[in-house]
């Protein structure tokens, strides 16, 4: 298999990098080698989702691959996932995507701008069709992702996004991913640990080190058992 490994950063995943032996220097700027006799290379795509967007469907249009991982940390909003959970996110949504009209929030649907259903949504959602098999992929438990410029650390503002999306993690470029891959039918998958709670922001109350850990040991697992 040809697989494409995908972060925002290399701080989430380096600790994955090293332990794979990876070597710098691919062609995506960033590193590559071979796992379980699978060719891994890793693009960083930097913050963000038009970062995201524009990278990944840069190196899609440039090379085939058998699979996107995308691998990063991630915020749970409360009651749903602990700190260092690692989840399979399954469905996204762009957060605030839209327009306000005084203290309501329109999507792109109730807008007008967008069907429901217009190819690449589903339901006004973006979800993967990818069979995870059996493994360590599906063994995690699942979730639904939602993306947004602006992380929420403002109580009354993560209330609405809880009674709107129903979301169980946040993140800055999961959807941005969804959307690429789907669009050019390419499988993916996408992976987050929890290395914080959506609340206001605390930096004192993550784990990052956590999160990295148990993303790079699920890592590991994973990109070995495709080699099986």
């Amino acid at each position: 298999m040809d697989i494409l490994l995908v972060a925002a950063t290399a701080a989430e995943i380096r600790p994955l990098v090293e332990r794979l032996r990876l070597s710098p220097g691919s062609r995506s700027g960033n590193a590559e080698g071979f796992v379980a006799g699978n060719r891994v290379e890793v693009l960083l795509t930097g913050v963000g989702m038009t970062a995201t967007a524009y990278r990944l469907g840069r190196r899609l249009a440039q090379r085939y691959f058998d699979l996107v991982l995308n691998l990063g940390v991630a915020g749970a909003y409360p009651g749903r996932l602990e700190q260092g959970d690692v989840c399979h996110v399954t469905v996204e949504l762009f957060g605030d995507l839209g327009a306000e009209d005084g203290p309501a929030f329109l999507d792109l649907f109730q807008l007008g701008l967008a069907d429901r259903d217009e190819f690449p949504y589903l339901d006004g959602k973006l979800a993967n069709a990818l069979d995870p098999g059996p493994g360590p992929l599906a063994n995690l438990p699942r979730a639904t992702g939602l993306t947004v410029n602006t992380v929420h650390g403002e109580e009354a503002a993560i209330a609405r996004c809880i009674a709107r999306y129903g979301a169980d993690v946040e993140t800055m470029e999961g959807a941005a991913v969804f959307y690429t891959c789907i669009c050019e039918k390419q499988a993916f998958a996408e992976v987050r640990a929890i290395s914080n709670r959506v609340e206001r922001r605390n930096r004192a109350h993550w784990n990052l080190p956590l999160a990295v850990q148990n993303l790079r040991d699920f890592g590991l697992e994973y990109l070995e058992s495709l080699g099986q």
